[in-house]
């Protein structure tokens, strides 16, 4: 019995050492090296990976993505795209009509795990590899891969030739290591959109024609080298048989991307903090104007954010004309760049966000795509507002509510029936417009409704305690919901198990107001199956106006402050209590919920009262 006893106490000693632990991560160290035949598209690579397994558990095997692998006729991505209801224009049918010359692919030629050989199959755009000798915990192993890789036609995010004449935007263009954590392998084939990949730094060298001009993830070790508007001044331009090779180390990223062209024209300028800022674009009469504002406004918007929701960590960010719309990346952005200046700007902006909520949070945004999607949504929301109201887009002007757009295609979608759940995976959305409501619409109104109910103090605090907390660490919903209890001293578990878990609404109603005995009542009424705490504006017959705030009791608790509004609080409302009756003092003339447009509610129409006249 008593070794019994102590066996027990160490089980259970071990697992709340487990539970209470920092999230372990992953780290892949990558070594590059690469040589670009621009004649045919096509480049040879020699990889060398520096696995560090910081998991508590044996790996066997490995997964690489092969994204280059999506762009062959009959590919998953293919078959997705000719045959959900709403295909992407930019995808659609493309794929499938490819030449041999025109797709893209990753073939392997060997991979060696310390100097012997592996078994591996390529599967689709997955290369699963059974290691030669077992990883154990708290080990580290060296993968070495030779590979042939083709660009395909530009079509979705990365390829060649895009539709503004750049020549190569390389995102996902080299075998990478799939992440492992806490969930398991995340060996997602490559359908459609977003990505989860693992920490570590990347050392490349990528030799390509002496003509072309590249910027890329990370501090470019040689600028002397390459010349060009990277050192105008240099005499000491090194080339090898015509080629001139470019060398990067990107630290501390889970991705690296980069673009080139022969034409481009690169600008560099140091933000206000020393970060610089690489603004690469071909010259024309579409461009030079507007990119060469676009430094000014954005050494702004760095300095809101870096405010607003935690400091940027890095020493560059490359802002790069290319792809297909705009595409995030760490320290770069592919973004097409022929707009109208507040276009550029409005893309500029949230690509550089997603470096916030994906590049340095790191959340698994296959899985959680509201979470990176949804919170850059809400914060370019924010900032585009802020360089507005400073007057670097047009005249100057501030509006009170930035998301209003976003709520109203919100309610335009769900009248479809189309709403799906926020828990589904990026690529099992039935429809493409459901998962753009989802990840975009619903993931940034996750954010503006959260202010509503724990207050706008507690939440920009929170939003900034959630990132110094969790960044370079993969955070789940959970995570997040934790820090923001923790921030406004409320229970939100319910917030996120109806908004995230399902697709149901709040609907509230004004059913009566009526005088009762020598007191006034209003009669509220709960039409949806979503519980909301309440802000009902009063306004009463002698010119006076009172403010009340009705907390869900499910919350523990109340906003105390937000934003400078006066509360009168009232009794908790039980969400299973369809009707609450709040009583005041003296004779009303009109009455509002939710006077400022932050709750969803999905019919406003009698979300309001007043005394006929």
């Amino acid at each position: 019995m008593r070794i019994f006893t102590i066996s027990c106490f160490l089980i259970i000693s071990h697992l709340c050492t487990s539970q209470s632990a920092d999230r372990w991560q992953q780290r892949a160290e990558y070594d590059m090296d690469i040589d670009f035949d621009v004649s045919q598209h096509q480049f040879q690579g020699d990889q060398v990976i520096t696995y560090y397994n910081n998991s508590p558990d044996t790996l066997t095997q490995v997964f690489y993505h092969l994204y280059f692998n999506a762009f062959q006729p009959n590919s998953m991505m293919d078959v997705r795209s000719r045959t959900i209801p709403d295909p992407d224009g930019r995808v659609s049918s493309r794929i499938y009509a490819l030449e041999d010359s025109e797709i893209g692919y990753h073939k392997v030629s060997s991979l060696t795990q310390d100097g012997m050989k592996t078994t591996y199959s390529m599967e689709g755009t997955i290369l699963e590899v059974q290691l030669a000798k077992p990883l154990l915990p708290g080990q580290k192993t060296v993968l070495a891969m030779s590979f042939s890789s083709q660009v395909p036609v530009q079509i979705r995010r990365s390829g060649r030739n895009s539709a503004e004449g750049v020549d190569y935007s390389m995102a996902q263009w080299y075998p990478k290591l799939s992440e492992y954590d806490y969930q398991g392998w995340h060996a997602n084939p490559y359908v459609g959109r977003e990505f989860h990949g693992v920490w570590g730094d990347f050392d490349v060298k990528i030799s390509i024609d002496e003509d072309y001009v590249i910027a890329a993830s990370g501090v470019l070790q040689n600028p002397q080298e390459v010349g060009g508007d990277y050192a105008p001044n240099s005499s000491q331009v090194k080339t090898m048989e015509g080629k001139k090779q470019w060398h990067f180390i990107a630290e501390n990223v889970h991705d690296f991307a980069w673009g080139g062209d022969r034409d481009y024209k690169i600008v560099q300028q140091k933000a206000y903090n020393g970060t610089n800022m690489i603004f690469a674009y071909i010259p024309g009469e579409r461009t030079n104007e507007n990119w060469q504002k676009l430094p000014d406004v954005m050494d702004e918007a760095l300095r809101y954010l870096n405010q607003r929701f935690g400091v940027y960590p890095y020493p560059v960010y490359n802002f790069v004309q290319g792809g297909d719309g705009g595409m995030e990346y760490p320290m770069l952005t592919l973004i097409t760049g022929e707009r109208r200046f507040g276009s550029l700007v409005g893309v500029s902006v949230h690509e550089w966000v997603h470096s916030w909520f994906q590049m340095v949070l790191g959340t698994n945004e296959s899985l959680y795509s509201w979470m990176d999607e949804g919170f850059t949504t809400f914060a370019s929301a924010e900032t585009m507002n802020h360089l507005k109201g400073k007057g670097l887009i047009g005249e100057p002007q501030v509006v009170a509510n930035p998301h209003e757009g976003n709520y109203n295609r919100y309610y335009n979608f769900i009248s479809t029936g189309m709403d799906e759940a926020l828990t589904t995976h990026a690529d099992h959305y039935q429809t493409n417009s459901a998962y753009g409501t989802a990840a975009y619409t619903k993931g940034g109104i996750f954010l503006r409704q959260l202010e509503y109910i724990i207050g706008e103090e507690a939440f920009t605090a929170g939003m900034l305690r959630y990132y110094n907390t969790w960044k370079f660490k993969h955070p789940n919903p959970n995570d997040f919901i934790r820090v923001m209890e923790k921030e406004s001293g409320m229970e939100l578990d319910w917030y996120k198990e109806y908004w995230i878990n399902s697709t149901h609404h709040p609907d509230y109603a004004i059913y009566a107001v009526e005088p009762a005995d020598d007191k006034h009542k209003i009669v509220i009424v709960k039409d949806g199956v979503m519980p909301m705490p309440l802000d009902v504006a009063v306004e009463y017959m002698d010119g006076t106006s009172e403010l009340f705030n009705i907390p869900l009791r499910i919350m523990r608790g109340e906003k105390k402050m937000d934003g400078g509004r006066t509360f009168s609080y009232r009794p908790d409302w039980p969400w299973t209590h369809p009707v609450y009756t709040l009583v005041v003092d003296k004779a009303i003339k009109e009455v509002k919920i939710d006077p400022d447009h932050r709750m969803t509610d999905t019919n406003r129409n009698n979300n309001s009262w007043m005394l006929n006249p």
